[in-house]
């Protein structure tokens, strides 16, 4: 779950970024294409994440 809102907060900065500087608009793709993958990563978590595992001993 860190992971997922550090990349959210990474992809969120850099979209900013990239939308207000003047020159800086790859920052913009940079921060969609890493939302892209943060969802994809996340979506691919949650729904893996119902199994329960055993504890070896």
């Amino acid at each position: 779950m860190t992971l997922f809102l550090f990349l959210l907060l990474v992809a969120l900065v850099l979209g900013i970024i990239g939308f207000a500087a003047q020159g800086l608009s790859y920052l913009l793709i940079i921060g969609a294409v890493i939302l892209g993958v943060d969802l994809v990563y996340a979506a691919v978590r949650f729904r893996r994440g119902g199994r329960k595992h055993r504890i070896t001993r």
